[in-house]
C-alpha cells in the first residue's frame, strides 16, 4: 500500500499578492444551523428563530445570523489560506445580501498584502479580501481579513 499525503495548506512562501482562490466547497445551509448557532451564542434577536416574528418583517422569513454567515465564509477559505495560520482580525464586514435557510454559499479570497512579521521571523503577515456569495451569484458577505502564515520550515507537524 502506498500512503500518499494529504494537503497540508499553503505556507507564507506560497502566496502572492494578486493571488485569487476560488474556495472548492460550498455549503448549504439550514435551518437548524441558524438555529443552533443562534442558540449557542445566545444572540436573542427572534428575527433568527422565531418565523411568525421574522414573517412579519420585509424579509417574509427568518435572516441566517450574520455571524454564522461570516463564520461559514471564513471556514470555507481555510484549505486555501489559513491551514497553517492564525487569525489577527477581520475588517470591513459587509453584509449586502440577506442568507436564508437553503441558500448554498460559496467564497474566494484575493491576496491583497503581505509581509514578513517583525515580532515572529518564522512567520508572514497576510490580508485577504474574501467574498462569500449564494447559489444565485449575489454576494451575501465581503471582508477583509488578516492572518499571521507559518514559514515553510517552520509549519508545525501533526
Amino acid at each position: 500500500m502506498t500512503v500518499k499525503q494529504g494537503w497540508t495548506g499553503r505556507a507564507y512562501e506560497d502566496i502572492e499578492v494578486g493571488d485569487v482562490y476560488p474556495h472548492r466547497l460550498g455549503r448549504t445551509i439550514t435551518g437548524a444551523d441558524n438555529i443552533w448557532f443562534t442558540l449557542i451564542t445566545c444572540n436573542p434577536n427572534p428575527i433568527h428563530f422565531d418565523a411568525n416574528y421574522a414573517a412579519k418583517t420585509e424579509w417574509g422569513k427568518m435572516l441566517v445570523d450574520s455571524t454564522f454567515t461570516l463564520a461559514l465564509v471564513t471556514g470555507l477559505s481555510v484549505s486555501d489560506v489559513s491551514m497553517n495560520a492564525v487569525n489577527l482580525g477581520w475588517d470591513e464586514v459587509r453584509l449586502p445580501h440577506p442568507v436564508f435557510a437553503g441558500d448554498t454559499i460559496y467564497a474566494r479570497s484575493e491576496v491583497l498584502a503581505r509581509r514578513e512579521s517583525r515580532s515572529r521571523p518564522q512567520m508572514g503577515i497576510v490580508t485577504l479580501g474574501t467574498v462569500g456569495y449564494n447559489q444565485n451569484h449575489e454576494t451575501v458577505i465581503e471582508f477583509k481579513r488578516t492572518i499571521m502564515v507559518y514559514k515553510r520550515e517552520y509549519v508545525p507537524v501533526a
